[in-house]
C-alpha cells in the first residue's frame, strides 16, 4: 500500500467537508454544528474562510436550480404579467423574502463576535443540538395550510428572526425555519419552499462580506475544486430528499439524530479533538 502523501490526506479532507455540508445544510442536523465537531480532526490546506465559503458557495447553486421557476418569475414578475404589479405571485414572494432578510442581516451584524466564540466552542453544540432535535420532533403535530397568497409580512419577520438565530452553530436553519413557518400556519411544503429561497441572499451575503478576510495567496485550486463541486452534487442530493422528506410529514425522524450529536458533541467536549 503507498501511503497517503499530505496532498492526498487534504483532498480527502476537502471531499468529506464538501460532502458534510453539502449533507447536512438542507438536512434539518445543522451544517455548522458538523463542521465546528468535523474540522477539528480533517486536515484542509489552504485558506479555512476561503474555503468555508466555496462550500457554501457550492449549496447555494442547488437551490437556484432546483426553484428556479420561482426565480425566474420573481425576476420577471415585475414586467411580465397581469393585474397591478403588486399582486404578481413572483413581486409578493420577492417581497416576503427581502423582508425576511432583515432581521436576519442585523442578527448577524450584531452578534457576529458571539458566533464566532460558538464556533469555537463544541460545548455548546450539546445545547444547541438538543434544541434543534426537540425542534424536529414537534413538527410531527404541525399541519398549516397557509401558502403564499395567505403569507403576511409579520410571516416573513419572524421567520427571518428564527433564520438569524439559526446562525447558531447546531442550530438547523433549514429545520428551524420550516419547523417555524409550519408553527405559523404554513403548509409544509410550502414552508420549505420559502424556508430554501430565503437561504439565498444569506449565503449570497455572507460570501460577499468573508470575502475581505479570504486569504487568496494561500488559494488551493484542488482543495476548493473538490470541496465545492461535492458540496454541490451531495446539497442536491440532500434538498430534493428533504422535500420529499417534508412532504411525506416525517421530518420529526431527524430528531434523534440530533439528540445523538448532542451526546457525541458532550463527548467531543470533554475529551477534545
Amino acid at each position: 500500500m503507498i501511503p497517503a502523501t499530505a496532498e492526498q490526506g487534504s483532498w480527502f479532507g476537502a471531499w468529506f467537508l464538501g460532502l458534510l455540508q453539502g449533507l447536512t445544510e438542507f438536512l434539518p442536523v445543522s451544517s455548522s454544528g458538523h463542521l465546528v465537531l468535523f474540522q477539528q480532526f480533517i486536515p484542509v490546506s489552504g485558506d479555512h474562510v476561503l474555503f468555508d465559503l466555496v462550500l457554501h458557495f457550492g449549496t447555494l447553486l442547488p437551490v437556484l436550480w432546483f426553484y428556479r421557476a420561482d426565480v425566474r418569475e420573481m425576476l420577471a414578475a415585475p414586467f411580465v404579467g397581469d393585474g397591478p404589479v403588486l399582486g404578481r405571485d413572483g413581486v409578493r414572494l420577492a417581497g416576503l423574502l427581502a423582508l425576511a432578510t432583515i432581521p436576519t442581516a442585523l442578527i448577524g451584524i450584531l452578534f457576529e463576535d458571539l458566533f464566532s466564540y460558538w464556533f469555537s466552542s463544541p460545548a455548546v453544540l450539546v445545547v444547541t443540538f438538543a434544541i434543534t432535535g426537540t425542534l424536529m420532533f414537534v413538527s410531527r403535530w404541525l399541519n398549516g395550510t397557509r401558502g403564499l397568497d395567505t403569507m403576511t409580512w409579520w410571516h416573513a419577520l419572524v421567520l427571518g428572526v428564527a433564520q438569524g438565530l439559526a446562525i447558531t452553530p447546531g442550530i438547523s436553519r433549514s429545520g428551524t425555519t420550516i419547523v417555524v413557518a409550519m408553527m405559523l400556519g404554513l403548509s409544509p411544503v410550502f414552508a420549505a419552499r420559502f424556508s430554501f429561497l430565503m437561504s439565498v441572499p444569506v449565503i449570497l451575503g455572507a460570501v460577499v462580506l468573508k470575502l475581505k478576510d479570504a486569504d487568496v495567496a494561500t488559494l488551493d485550486l484542488p482543495t476548493l475544486t473538490i470541496g465545492g463541486l461535492t458540496a454541490m452534487a451531495a446539497g442536491y442530493a440532500a434538498l430534493v430528499l428533504l422535500v420529499l422528506v417534508v412532504k411525506n410529514r416525517r421530518l420529526s425522524s431527524f430528531a434523534w439524530y440530533c439528540w445523538l450529536a448532542a451526546i457525541v458533541a458532550a463527548g467531543v467536549a470533554v475529551v477534545g479533538p
